[in-house]
């Protein structure tokens, strides 16, 4: 999951270099979801794995 909110922001950076603005905002907007997402999915499996 991780490695697709890189992808998305290394796409939004390119595609801002070079002037795309729309495809840029929607790349970040994914990049951010995707992150957020992961670091959920990552405090939740912290959190059961402590359990144990």
């Amino acid at each position: 999951m991780l490695h697709y909110a890189v992808v998305f922001l290394v796409i939004a950076i390119i595609a801002a270099i070079l002037g795309f603005g729309a495809l840029a905002g929607t790349a970040a907007w994914i990049a951010k979801i995707c992150l957020i997402v992961f670091v959920v999915l990552a405090i939740i499996s912290f959190a059961r794995g402590r359990r144990v």
